[in-house]
């Protein structure tokens, strides 16, 4: 599928604002200066915004506890996440979410999750409240290979079976569940399992934007014809370890360097859209330059951005309607 020079220029902007985020909190991390913990999504940039430039603000997505770059490619501000992480108070949740709750319901993100398989439940209310107000709009969970072998998962993925919900099912398979490979855990095969449940179900290449962004265009209009829910098996790779301060002894050291020489997913875009004509690599140097300013400038913000007040701590506990 083609997409045109804006939609190819945003999809890189996004790819490498994500990886310029999740590179400079590994950094600030590492320096003692960010509080809580942190899981980083570096590495598995296609397969967040193939998904997410289908999508529109109105459409939803429940994330994972790695869910930076889930935020960074539904729309959500850096500045104002970068604020969250260091528990600011004008970070995008006033500070009181961190890393793993993450959110922003103006722009669809219903949050990162620190719960293994919390996503499918409420991406099942979403989709049945648009299947019910009959709004036109999908929802999509990302969950891990680990998450895929929760109850809660299984149990959604029937319930939007049955009632034909407008639900996407994203399981991005990075080969670990925490420590533990995929390869071993996940008994049969995830795309069989999407089949036995009656859902249409592929595998994806997650280091191919390309790939990830059309089999997403494909289930996103399945939904909105009313043909059901899609699971969307992505075959990925992350960069970092499971959480920040992670040894990575469960991988050997040949298994990292070929991750970042070969199943980067920005430097294989960048390959395709300048071998193809499609971009120019000084168009692609100038993105990667304004976006590493504005990462920076978030970074330089946050430090010197005020704190929550004891007067902060009881607001935002109760909706008001």
């Amino acid at each position: 599928m083609q997409l045109n020079r804006e939609e190819l220029i945003k999809a890189y902007q996004g790819m490498c604002r994500i990886r310029e985020f999740e590179d400079a909190v590994h950094e600030e991390f590492a320096s003692g200066a960010l509080p809580g913990f942190v899981h980083l999504y570096a590495g598995e940039e296609a397969s967040a915004m193939g998904i997410c430039l289908n999508l529109n603000d109105q459409d939803t997505i429940a994330s994972t506890h790695r869910g930076h770059g889930h935020c960074i490619a539904k729309g959500c501000d850096s500045k104002g996440m970068m604020k969250e992480l260091f528990g600011k108070k004008d970070g995008i949740c006033g500070g009181k979410g961190g890393s793993m709750h993450i959110a922003d319901l103006t722009k669809g993100m219903l949050g990162a999750n620190g719960i293994v398989g919390g996503g499918p439940p409420l991406t099942c209310g979403a989709a049945l409240t648009f299947k019910t107000k009959k709004t036109g709009n999908v929802a999509v969970c990302f969950l891990g290979d680990g998450a895929s072998n929760q109850g809660t998962t299984a149990e959604s993925i029937n319930m939007a079976s049955i009632l034909k919900l407008p639900a996407i099912f994203v399981v991005e398979d990075n080969g670990y569940a925490e420590a533990t490979s995929s390869d071993y855990s996940v008994g049969g095969n995830i795309v069989d399992r999407g089949k036995a449940y009656g859902l249409h179900a592929e595998k994806v290449d997650g280091t191919d934007f390309f790939a990830v962004h059309q089999a997403a265009k494909e289930a996103v209009e399945r939904a909105k014809n009313n043909e059901g829910p899609t699971l969307l098996h992505v075959k990925l790779s992350r960069v970092y370890g499971h959480y920040e301060g992670d040894a990575i002894t469960y991988r050997l050291d040949e298994e990292t360097k070929d991750i970042k020489d070969n199943k980067d997913p920005i430097k294989i875009f960048k390959r395709k859209v300048t071998e193809s004509g499609l971009l120019e690599e000084s168009q692609l140097e100038e993105i990667e330059k304004s976006i590493k300013k504005e990462i920076e400038e978030a970074v330089s913000e946050s430090k010197e951005a005020k704190y929550p007040v004891e007067s902060d701590l009881l607001t935002d506990v109760y909706v008001k309607y």
